[in-house]
């Protein structure tokens, strides 16, 4: 499995989570058995890495998000939006570009016409304030 399959394996499990409040081993068990499917390593990482680093995350969303509040976007970019920001402040081999176009990528496919830009947008206030060692 490549990268991009394993991104979207990260976004299903994310986005299931933002409707469950059960603990994530749960939500992999029954993603692997409703999908007969064996979930990848950097899936994995990606879905424990979001929910361990999920507060920071959070706030990195809302301050980068201008003139919305995090619970008025949809749970498509917020998922997607949640692993290119992991990515992006906790996974230092991966480029920030990379994050950023796999994330819009997902947008597109996943989200509303709209998303793929506003997450873009987010995500290249994000990158700039990272390049200034703000983030």
């Amino acid at each position: 499995m490549n990268r991009r399959e394993a991104r979207e394996q990260a976004f299903f499990l994310i986005f299931e989570k933002t409707f469950k409040d059960e603990p994530l081993e749960e939500i992999l068990e029954d993603a692997m058995l409703a999908r007969d499917l064996e979930i990848d390593t950097f899936a994995r990482k990606v879905f424990h890495g979001v929910e361990a680093n999920q507060q920071q995350i959070d706030a990195a969303i809302e301050e980068n998000v201008i003139g919305w509040k995090k619970n008025r976007l949809s749970r498509v970019a917020v998922s997607v939006l949640r692993i290119a920001l992991f990515e992006m402040l906790f996974e230092e081999e991966i480029p920030v570009g990379v994050s950023i176009n796999e994330a819009v990528d997902l947008a597109k496919t996943y989200g509303t016409g709209d998303d793929a830009s506003f997450i873009n947008g987010v995500l290249g206030a994000v990158a700039k304030k990272l390049e200034k060692g703000h983030a």
